[in-house]
Protein backbone atom coordinates (compact mmCIF):
# COMPACT_ATOMS: atom_id res chain seq x y z
CA UNK A 1 0.00 0.00 0.00
CA UNK A 2 0.99 3.73 -0.71
CA UNK A 3 -0.23 6.43 1.55
CA UNK A 4 0.43 10.04 1.10
CA UNK A 5 0.89 12.93 3.48
CA UNK A 6 0.58 16.49 1.66
CA UNK A 7 1.42 18.79 4.45
CA UNK A 8 1.51 21.95 4.30
CA UNK A 9 3.72 24.26 6.14
CA UNK A 10 3.25 27.97 7.56
CA UNK A 11 -0.07 27.58 8.64
CA UNK A 12 -1.46 30.65 10.76
CA UNK A 13 1.80 32.85 9.56
CA UNK A 14 -0.66 34.99 7.55
CA UNK A 15 -4.35 35.26 6.13
CA UNK A 16 -2.56 34.52 2.48
CA UNK A 17 -0.95 31.57 3.85
CA UNK A 18 -4.13 30.22 5.85
CA UNK A 19 -6.60 30.53 2.69
CA UNK A 20 -4.09 28.67 0.46
CA UNK A 21 -3.90 25.91 2.35
CA UNK A 22 -7.51 26.04 2.78
CA UNK A 23 -8.17 26.01 -0.65
CA UNK A 24 -4.93 23.07 -1.15
CA UNK A 25 -7.18 21.05 1.00
CA UNK A 26 -10.58 21.53 0.17
CA UNK A 27 -9.84 21.67 -3.67
CA UNK A 28 -6.15 19.95 -4.15
CA UNK A 29 -4.52 16.98 -2.37
CA UNK A 30 -3.08 18.97 1.14
CA UNK A 31 -3.91 16.78 4.15
CA UNK A 32 -2.48 17.78 6.56
CA UNK A 33 -0.71 21.49 7.98
CA UNK A 34 1.55 22.55 10.25
CA UNK A 35 0.88 25.40 12.46
CA UNK A 36 3.02 28.40 13.68
CA UNK A 37 1.26 29.34 17.16
CA UNK A 38 3.29 33.09 17.19
CA UNK A 39 1.84 34.73 14.40
CA UNK A 40 -1.61 36.86 14.41
CA UNK A 41 -3.13 34.47 12.25
CA UNK A 42 -2.81 31.19 14.17
CA UNK A 43 -6.36 31.98 15.73
CA UNK A 44 -7.68 32.17 12.78
CA UNK A 45 -6.06 28.88 11.82
CA UNK A 46 -7.25 27.25 14.14
CA UNK A 47 -10.57 28.34 13.97
CA UNK A 48 -10.24 26.37 10.52
CA UNK A 49 -8.85 23.35 12.00
CA UNK A 50 -11.26 23.02 14.61
CA UNK A 51 -14.18 23.01 11.76
CA UNK A 52 -12.40 21.18 9.24
CA UNK A 53 -11.38 17.70 11.18
CA UNK A 54 -10.30 16.27 7.80
CA UNK A 55 -7.09 17.90 7.61
CA UNK A 56 -4.54 16.88 10.14
CA UNK A 57 -2.70 19.58 12.35
CA UNK A 58 0.97 19.95 13.66
CA UNK A 59 3.33 21.51 15.06
CA UNK A 60 5.82 23.82 13.08
CA UNK A 61 7.99 25.48 15.41
CA UNK A 62 9.03 28.84 14.85
CA UNK A 63 12.59 29.74 16.05
CA UNK A 64 13.75 31.48 13.24
CA UNK A 65 13.68 32.70 9.70
CA UNK A 66 16.57 33.43 7.32
CA UNK A 67 16.95 35.26 3.88
CA UNK A 68 19.09 34.86 0.88
CA UNK A 69 20.21 38.28 -0.55
CA UNK A 70 22.93 37.67 -3.25
CA UNK A 71 23.61 34.45 -2.55
CA UNK A 72 24.37 35.42 1.61
CA UNK A 73 22.15 34.16 4.26
CA UNK A 74 21.28 36.52 7.14
CA UNK A 75 18.21 36.32 9.98
CA UNK A 76 14.82 38.04 9.61
CA UNK A 77 13.99 37.28 13.07
CA UNK A 78 15.33 35.00 16.37
CA UNK A 79 12.88 33.97 18.68
CA UNK A 80 15.60 33.04 20.94
CA UNK A 81 19.25 32.27 21.11
CA UNK A 82 20.00 29.22 18.82
CA UNK A 83 23.06 28.13 20.98
CA UNK A 84 20.91 28.10 24.51
CA UNK A 85 19.29 24.36 24.75
CA UNK A 86 17.31 25.62 27.97
CA UNK A 87 15.92 28.65 26.00
CA UNK A 88 14.79 26.59 23.12
CA UNK A 89 13.18 23.92 25.53
CA UNK A 90 11.26 26.83 26.93
CA UNK A 91 10.03 28.01 23.91
CA UNK A 92 9.05 24.50 22.51
CA UNK A 93 7.32 24.30 25.65
CA UNK A 94 5.74 27.44 24.97
CA UNK A 95 5.04 27.00 21.88
CA UNK A 96 3.33 23.44 22.16
CA UNK A 97 0.99 24.74 25.45
CA UNK A 98 -0.07 27.70 22.70
CA UNK A 99 -0.96 24.92 20.23
CA UNK A 100 -3.12 23.22 22.62
CA UNK A 101 -4.95 26.76 23.53
CA UNK A 102 -5.88 27.29 19.91
CA UNK A 103 -6.43 24.06 18.62
CA UNK A 104 -8.08 22.22 22.23
CA UNK A 105 -5.52 19.55 21.66
CA UNK A 106 -1.97 17.87 21.05
CA UNK A 107 -0.62 18.32 17.51
CA UNK A 108 -0.81 15.38 15.92
CA UNK A 109 3.32 15.42 14.43
CA UNK A 110 6.26 18.19 15.24
CA UNK A 111 8.48 19.42 12.23
CA UNK A 112 9.86 23.51 12.19
CA UNK A 113 9.96 26.74 9.86
CA UNK A 114 12.71 26.29 7.38
CA UNK A 115 13.94 22.93 8.72
CA UNK A 116 15.64 24.70 12.10
CA UNK A 117 15.16 21.38 13.95
CA UNK A 118 17.76 18.90 11.92
CA UNK A 119 19.78 21.20 14.36
CA UNK A 120 21.67 18.63 17.12
CA UNK A 121 20.86 20.94 19.13
CA UNK A 122 17.86 21.85 19.14
CA UNK A 123 17.11 18.40 18.03
CA UNK A 124 17.44 16.61 21.10
CA UNK A 125 14.10 18.69 22.62
CA UNK A 126 11.83 18.27 19.76
CA UNK A 127 12.62 14.25 19.67
CA UNK A 128 11.93 14.24 23.50
CA UNK A 129 8.50 16.07 23.34
CA UNK A 130 6.99 14.26 20.55
CA UNK A 131 7.93 11.04 22.11
CA UNK A 132 6.13 12.06 25.13
CA UNK A 133 3.49 12.86 22.69
CA UNK A 134 3.91 9.93 20.88
CA UNK A 135 3.75 12.12 17.58
CA UNK A 136 6.33 11.34 14.49
CA UNK A 137 8.88 14.40 13.93
CA UNK A 138 9.51 15.39 10.38
CA UNK A 139 12.67 13.31 8.76
CA UNK A 140 12.93 11.21 12.31
CA UNK A 141 10.70 8.49 12.03
CA UNK A 142 10.56 5.25 10.71
CA UNK A 143 7.04 5.58 10.05
CA UNK A 144 7.32 8.17 7.28
CA UNK A 145 9.18 8.97 4.91
CA UNK A 146 9.71 12.54 4.44
CA UNK A 147 10.36 13.78 0.69
CA UNK A 148 11.30 17.81 0.01
CA UNK A 149 11.31 17.79 -3.56
CA UNK A 150 8.10 20.30 -3.99
CA UNK A 151 10.00 23.10 -3.65
CA UNK A 152 10.69 25.50 -6.10
CA UNK A 153 13.83 27.03 -4.92
CA UNK A 154 17.19 25.59 -4.99
CA UNK A 155 21.01 26.30 -3.87
CA UNK A 156 21.10 29.79 -1.86
CA UNK A 157 17.77 30.56 -2.96
CA UNK A 158 17.88 30.71 -6.68
CA UNK A 159 14.19 29.92 -8.58
CA UNK A 160 14.26 26.28 -9.38
CA UNK A 161 10.32 26.80 -10.15
CA UNK A 162 10.41 23.07 -12.33
CA UNK A 163 10.54 21.40 -9.30
CA UNK A 164 6.63 22.40 -8.50
CA UNK A 165 5.60 21.95 -11.95
CA UNK A 166 2.62 19.85 -13.13
CA UNK A 167 4.92 17.36 -14.76
CA UNK A 168 7.12 17.34 -11.65
CA UNK A 169 4.36 16.14 -9.53
CA UNK A 170 2.95 13.89 -11.77
CA UNK A 171 6.33 12.17 -11.96
CA UNK A 172 6.59 11.97 -7.79
CA UNK A 173 3.25 10.41 -7.53
CA UNK A 174 3.98 7.71 -10.18
CA UNK A 175 7.01 7.17 -8.63
CA UNK A 176 5.77 7.06 -4.98
CA UNK A 177 7.11 4.05 -3.11
CA UNK A 178 5.56 1.97 -1.10
CA UNK A 179 4.51 2.49 2.59
CA UNK A 180 3.99 6.63 4.25
CA UNK A 181 5.70 9.04 2.56
CA UNK A 182 5.11 13.07 3.86
CA UNK A 183 5.78 15.98 1.09
CA UNK A 184 5.65 19.04 1.96
CA UNK A 185 4.73 22.13 0.31
CA UNK A 186 3.80 25.96 0.82
CA UNK A 187 0.44 27.01 -0.27
CA UNK A 188 -0.80 30.69 -0.22
CA UNK A 189 -3.05 33.32 -2.06
CA UNK A 190 -1.44 36.45 -2.76
CA UNK A 191 1.97 37.58 -1.36
CA UNK A 192 1.41 39.08 2.63
CA UNK A 193 4.26 37.72 4.13
CA UNK A 194 7.72 38.82 4.17
CA UNK A 195 9.46 35.89 2.81
CA UNK A 196 12.07 34.63 -0.08
CA UNK A 197 10.28 31.81 -0.70
CA UNK A 198 6.89 34.43 -2.31
CA UNK A 199 5.87 33.63 -5.58
CA UNK A 200 6.14 30.40 -5.46
CA UNK A 201 3.96 29.85 -2.92
CA UNK A 202 0.79 31.11 -5.56
CA UNK A 203 2.63 28.79 -8.02
CA UNK A 204 2.41 25.39 -5.67
CA UNK A 205 -1.69 26.53 -4.61
CA UNK A 206 -2.18 26.02 -8.80
CA UNK A 207 -0.72 22.79 -9.35
CA UNK A 208 -1.90 21.80 -5.33
CA UNK A 209 -5.41 22.14 -6.97
CA UNK A 210 -5.14 21.18 -10.44
CA UNK A 211 -7.69 18.27 -11.34
CA UNK A 212 -5.02 16.27 -12.88
CA UNK A 213 -3.03 16.11 -9.96
CA UNK A 214 -5.84 14.62 -7.85
CA UNK A 215 -6.78 12.42 -10.61
CA UNK A 216 -3.47 11.16 -11.02
CA UNK A 217 -3.03 10.50 -7.08
CA UNK A 218 -6.67 8.63 -7.74
CA UNK A 219 -5.37 6.36 -11.28
CA UNK A 220 -2.49 5.54 -9.02
CA UNK A 221 -4.00 4.01 -6.07
CA UNK A 222 -2.37 6.39 -3.93
CA UNK A 223 -3.97 6.47 -0.04
CA UNK A 224 -4.16 10.78 1.23
CA UNK A 225 -3.94 10.13 5.01
CA UNK A 226 -2.82 12.53 8.15
CA UNK A 227 -0.19 12.14 10.79
CA UNK A 228 -3.37 10.66 12.83
CA UNK A 229 -3.55 7.90 10.32
CA UNK A 230 -0.12 7.12 10.83
CA UNK A 231 -0.16 4.35 13.28
CA UNK A 232 2.40 2.52 15.86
Amino acid sequence: MRRLIVNADDFGQSPGINAGIARAHEQGIVSSASLMVRWPAAPAAADYARTHPSLGVGLHLDLCEWTCVDGRWSPLYEVVSLDDVEMIGAELSRQLERFRELVGRDPTHVDSHQHVHQEPLILAPVLGAAKTLGVPVRGHDARVRYDGRFYGHGRHALPCHQQISRPALTSMILSLPEGTTEWGCHPAVGLDVESVYAVEREMELRVLCDPAIRAAVNDAGIQLISFRDVGP
